[in-house]
C-alpha cells in the first residue's frame, strides 16, 4: 500500500508542479509522476531537517516542502529531458 500511496502522491504533485512552471513541459506523465515522487522524498528530509517531522492535524508545512522540491526537481528534469531525449521530438 505503500508504493501506490507514492505513486498517487508523485502524480499529484507532479501535476501541481506542471502547472505552476511557466511555459509547456515536454516531459511525459510517467516522467512526472517520477519527478513528483522524488520530490515527496526530498522534501520530507528537508521537513525532517528543519524539525517539522510530526504535527497535529495536517502537515501543511511539510507539504509545502514536498511541493517546492516537486517543483524545482520538474523544472530540472524537463530541461535535461530536454536536452537529451528531446530534441527529436521537438523537430517532428
Amino acid at each position: 500500500m505503500g508504493w501506490l500511496w507514492a505513486i498517487i502522491v508523485g502524480f499529484v504533485l507532479g501535476l501541481i508542479a506542471k502547472a505552476i512552471i511557466p511555459g509547456k513541459q515536454h516531459s511525459p506523465l510517467w516522467l512526472t509522476t517520477i519527478f513528483g515522487m522524488l520530490g515527496a522524498i526530498v522534501g520530507n528530509a528537508i521537513a525532517r531537517a528543519a524539525g517539522v517531522e510530526v504535527t497535529s492535524g495536517i502537515d501543511w508545512s511539510r507539504h509545502l516542502f514536498q511541493l517546492i522540491a516537486a517543483i524545482i526537481i520538474v523544472a530540472l528534469g524537463d530541461m535535461l529531458y530536454m536536452a537529451t531525449l528531446g530534441k527529436g521530438k521537438q523537430r517532428a
